[in-house]
């Protein structure tokens, strides 16, 4: 009995419901999915392709030109290339396609995923490497430049400015490593944020006297205008823009500092009276050694990490950092961070 009894058991099949393999598994895929006829058209979309697409599912059939606005997508499909990618001219975005046989003869399974930030990240990265590169280069050469004359047993009086020369790039190349540690430690969110409260003017005419900026500093803040934040982040960020607007101002032009509440932020504003930035170039001064002028030499305009640092300091704040062109001449790059943090 107890044999008959498994037997009779093993014998009943668990009733499995029916599947639709592609709107019940692929609906939630944390990637693009477009199901597609011999004709091109699309018969299916998940998810993912029908929010990134804008697609509505009552539509469908349609044309793939016409689900996607991309003809692009048309060209990998009859290009049959099973792994490729392409750029979407009406989206704006890098795809990588991956094309499999779909569930019935003719049909093709479009998988899309979208892969522009780790391009612009990869792009990123070797102009980084690339920049890096050059800014050690040059006083590495002129270090051994340097060394070299120093091993010819130069006059007492060359032999001084060599030495001279030695330090100066020794010390260059320490203040790029330090400035990289720097970005580093602020990246990886390691540095501790110590919070007081303290005079906003009061800071701004510290950091004047102590980087001993050679023109006139105007200042526009209101008395006993306070804020609450890592003072001593705050003043490396501002003494970096101060430091800048001198560096790129002609001699004897002043500095505007001004100051504001704008709600529940306190912003800060440095004008110099330079050439002013071209607006392409706006968002990407605060990368890692870019510059706008790279035939600028390195003593005049620095070597690309201050408004870098600046940006990460302000953002470690919980601010935020941009910068425009004033309406009579010059740049003003603005600090914005939270009165009470």
């Amino acid at each position: 009995m107890i044999w008959d009894r498994r037997r009779r058991f093993d014998d009943v099949k668990p009733t499995v419901p029916p599947v639709n393999s592609f709107a019940d598994v692929l609906e939630g895929a944390p990637v693009m999915a477009l199901l597609i006829d011999a004709g091109r058209g699309v018969i299916d979309a998940n998810d993912a392709a029908r929010t990134f697409f804008e697609i509505d599912h009552e539509r469908l059939p349609a044309s793939l030109v016409e689900v996607t606005l991309e003809a692009r997508l048309v060209d990998v499909l009859a290009a049959a290339e099973t792994d490729a990618e392409t750029h979407l001219v009406h989206h704006r975005r890098i795809v990588r396609c991956k094309l499999v046989p779909g569930p019935r003869p003719g049909q093709t399974l479009m998988f899309l995923a979208d892969v522009t930030e780790l391009r612009r990240l990869a792009t990123v990265r070797q102009e980084f490497v690339a920049n890096l590169v050059h800014e050690l280069k040059t006083p590495l050469t002129s270090l051994r430049l340097a060394a070299e004359s120093l091993l010819g047993d130069p006059a007492p009086k060359d032999r001084l400015r060599f030495a001279e020369r030695v330090v100066k790039e020794a010390d260059l190349l320490t203040k790029i490593i330090d400035n990289l540690r720097q970005l580093g430690d602020i990246e990886a969110k390691s540095m501790a944020l110590e919070a007081t409260q303290f005079d906003l003017g009061e800071l701004v005419r510290e950091s004047v006297v102590r980087i001993g900026i050679d023109r006139p500093v105007n200042t526009d803040i209101p008395a006993s205008l306070t804020i609450t934040t890592d003072r001593p982040k705050l003043v490396q960020a501002l003494d970096n823009l101060l430091d800048n607007a001198a560096k790129f101002s002609p001699p004897g032009t002043p500095i505007d500092v001004h100051a504001e509440i704008a709600g529940d932020e306190v912003r800060v504003s440095v004008r110099d009276r330079g050439p002013g930035i071209s607006p392409e170039h706006w968002s990407r001064v605060f990368e890692r050694f870019y510059k706008v002028d790279r035939a600028r030499p390195r003593e005049a305009g620095g070597f690309g990490l201050g408004l870098a640092i600046t940006k990460h300091l302000v953002q470690l704040l919980g601010g935020r950092i941009w910068t425009e062109t004033a309406r009579d001449g010059g740049q003003v790059f603005t600090i914005a961070l939270p009165r009470n943090s």
